[in-house]
C-alpha cells in the first residue's frame, strides 16, 4: 500500500513540474467563432484553431490575412480579433465566487474589440491590454484597439 501511494505521489509530482504540462492549468476561455486562418500557439506548438478550442494562460492566438476570431472568457469578457492580429493571453486568474482576478493581454498587431467582463467590473485596474506603445486599462467598458506594425 505504501509503495502504491509513493508511486502515485511521484507521478503527480512529475506531472506538476514537467515543462509545458497542462495537467494543472485551468481553462480561461474558449474560441467561439472563427473565419479564415486562425492559429493557436501553445507550448512551442502552432496549430490551426477550431471553434470550441479551450484556451489557457500564455496561449497565443493569431489570425491570418483573411482570419477573424471570437473568444469568450470564463469571466464573460469577450474578444473579437480581425485579420493579421496576434494576442498573447499573458496573465489570467479569476475566482468566480469573489469575482477577483487579473487579466493581462499582450497585443503585437492587428485589431481587437473588447467587452470587459467580471474581472474589470469588480477590480477596475485588473484588466489590461498591452500594445507595443501603450497599456490600456478596462473599467467595465467596451473598446476597439488597432495596432499597426
Amino acid at each position: 500500500m505504501k509503495r502504491l501511494f509513493l508511486l502515485s505521489f511521484c507521478f503527480l509530482f512529475l506531472m506538476a513540474v514537467i515543462p509545458g504540462s497542462r495537467v494543472w492549468a485551468a481553462e480561461i476561455g474558449q474560441i467561439k467563432t472563427l473565419k479564415g486562418d486562425v492559429f493557436l500557439a501553445r507550448d512551442n506548438n502552432r496549430t490551426q484553431a477550431q471553434p470550441g478550442d479551450i484556451l489557457y494562460q500564455a496561449d497565443v492566438v493569431e489570425t491570418g490575412d483573411n482570419g477573424s476570431v471570437g473568444i469568450t472568457f470564463i469571466d464573460n469578457s469577450r474578444f473579437s480579433a480581425g485579420p493579421n492580429t496576434r494576442i498573447e493571453l499573458s496573465r489570467f486568474s479569476f475566482n468566480p465566487t469573489t469575482q477577483d482576478g487579473e487579466f493581462i493581454t499582450d497585443m503585437a498587431s492587428g485589431t481587437l474589440a473588447v467587452i470587459s467582463g467580471q474581472i474589470a467590473k469588480h477590480s477596475p485596474e485588473a484588466m489590461k491590454v498591452k500594445t507595443p506603445t501603450t497599456i490600456l486599462g478596462f473599467r467595465g467598458t467596451k473598446a476597439a484597439i488597432k495596432v499597426n506594425e
